[in-house]
């Protein structure tokens, strides 16, 4: 299966998207940090950093890991981030989640500065996709339209569902296809029959975390399906990474299929790093380096 054509290789688009960061970091030495925040002992959220500074440095971006005790306050929370805003040193700000139940992570990305909001989350920077500023963007929405525009497909007029509407995949995407001319239905848990809007649809992009959702009778022949989910189940031969679309059944409908591992992961990380440079780029711009 892994030869498939119909598989969207998300290694291979990785790869693609580092080449163009390494040259842009290539011409500009002594490239100041991502510093990544994570908020007390999370196990889950530290595969992510690993994952991360390892991408930083094929990038050639520094990379640097801040772990936070679990009992610190909202208030010195926030002040520390204000201060990275105010740090020549540093680059970029990456506020790794899960966070402790005391602490506002809505809030805590507010405070993060949206010249330095590498991972698209201020409210500020997810406000600039509805006017079409989609270069800051949220990293796992941006990583979808990315794959999609794999395809080769035009997304101008393209009929697309989104299947999910969170505040940091489903909306941010739905918005960025809009943005690109697409046209989005946006389904969630009170739509009264996904399967009608998603069987008519050119893309089915689907984020709810739900094994195995999407089956083959849902997806129009020929279409693109890009799943985002990330599920684990139990099997006879032990835990299983699968997302939230039945690839193997699907496969033999869809035009297109992003696999689930392998797919939007690899993507979402390379896009953070093309976001850094996006950041850089901004930051010289407005006088800061």
């Amino acid at each position: 299966m892994k030869t498939d054509p119909r598989l969207i290789n998300g290694v291979a688009v990785k790869a693609e998207i580092l080449s163009e960061v390494r040259a842009y970091t290539s011409a500009h030495p002594n490239m100041p940090a991502l510093v990544s925040i994570l908020i007390g002992d999370q196990a889950a959220a530290a595969v992510y950093v690993r994952n991360q500074k390892r991408t930083a440095e094929q990038a050639g971006i520094p990379f640097e890991e801040q772990v936070w005790p679990a009992d610190i306050s909202q208030e010195e929370c926030k002040a520390r981030i204000i201060a990275m805003n105010d740090d020549a040193c540093v680059l970029g700000v990456i506020l790794q989640r899960p966070v402790p139940e005391h602490v506002s992570v809505r809030s805590l990305q507010s405070a993060i500065h949206p010249l330095k909001d590498v991972e698209g989350m201020n409210p500020a920077s997810i406000g600039n996709i509805v006017y079409s500023d989609v270069a800051l963007a949220p990293c796992t929405a941006a990583a979808s339209v990315e794959l999609i525009k794999r395809t080769g497909l035009p997304l101008e007029g393209l009929e697309v569902v989104m299947i999910g509407h969170s505040e940091i995949v489903g909306k941010p995407a739905a918005m960025m296809l809009m943005a690109e001319g697409a046209t989005v239905t946006v389904c969630h848990h009170m739509t009264r029959s996904v399967a009608m809007h998603s069987r008519r649809a050119d893309v089915v992009v689907v984020a709810v975390g739900k094994p195995h959702l999407i089956g083959a009778d849902m997806i129009k022949p020929g279409a693109v399906v890009i799943d985002i989910g990330i599920n684990q189940i139990d099997t006879d031969y032990g835990p299983k990474i699968v997302g939230d679309v039945d690839t193997d059944a699907v496969i033999e409908v869809a035009g297109w299929i992003t696999p689930v591992p392998g797919g939007v992961g690899p993507v979402t990380v390379a896009i953070l790093m093309r976001n850094a440079v996006v950041a850089h780029q901004r930051q010289l711009s407005a006088g800061w380096r």
